[in-house]
């Protein structure tokens, strides 16, 4: 559930928007794309393999013993992964330090934060929030991937997120909302960057958590699954098919 809601974000950022280069990971022009919701991880190493930061094999050894694809994203071990997550809320404090860094040393690539909803609970997201927006860090892009339901429920139970965009605004983001499943809305949206020359970016996605499986679809115990049954399995490549 957590990966489908981010899937077409990840996409168009990874299609459109980001400058890379698979066969040199470590870059020093790349844009920094750090996925703070670190659970959402099979999302982001999809996304790698297609683009060939790995072999698109290596996804079959998901959570193996042996593998490097762990149930959430290593740096030291992932060729493109930029920060080690899932301890959530740290994702926008790094990207912050990344931001910048690339200032000081006059460089002109982009960071990209992708948190889950639930994660913006944490108050360090906040506190790197006003940083932020403190020293003006126009090329750092906050997105929120807004599917509404964390972990243990709804967030509007659990922890009531609303106003969403205005607590980005007060907190000196320039904020945009979007259909988190339309590519091409996330598309134009993102190619607007940076909403405010003077000003971080916020980009809210409103998605739908196990987007695609119908009886998955805004249901928290897909929040995450393992050992799922074969005729679970085959029910899910039907409703993909």
């Amino acid at each position: 559930g957590s990966t489908m809601s981010l899937i077409e974000t990840l996409r168009v950022l990874y299609d459109d928007i980001l400058h890379f280069r698979p066969r040199d990971p470590r870059w020093i022009d790349r844009d920094r794309m750090i996925l703070s919701k670190g659970h959402g991880c099979i999302a982001l190493y999809v996304m790698l393999a297609d683009k060939g930061y790995f072999p698109v094999e290596e996804l079959d050894t998901f959570c193996h013993r042996n593998s490097i694809l762990g149930g959430h994203p290593e740096a030291a071990k992932i060729p493109g992964v930029e920060a080690s997550t899932g301890a959530l809320g740290h994702g926008l404090s790094i990207g912050v330090g990344m931001a910048i860094a690339a200032r000081i040393l006059k460089r002109e690539n982009r960071t990209f934060v992708l948190m889950g909803d639930g994660e913006i609970n944490e108050g360090s997201v906040w506190e790197a929030a006003m940083c932020a927006s403190k020293h003006k860090l126009s090329r750092l892009t906050a997105i929120v991937d807004y599917n509404k339901i964390q972990s243990a429920g709804p967030t509007k139970e659990i922890q009531d997120l609303e106003p969403l965009a205005d607590k980005w605004a007060a907190f000196g983001f320039k904020v945009a909302e979007v259909d988190g499943h339309d590519v091409g809305e996330l598309r134009r949206v993102f190619r607007q960057l940076p909403l405010d020359k003077e000003r971080p970016s916020a980009i809210i996605c409103h998605t739908v958590k196990g987007k695609g499986i119908p009886f998955a679809e805004h249901d928290p115990n897909w929040h995450h699954k393992a050992k799922l049954p074969a005729d679970t399995i085959a029910k899910m490549y039907e409703a993909l098919e």
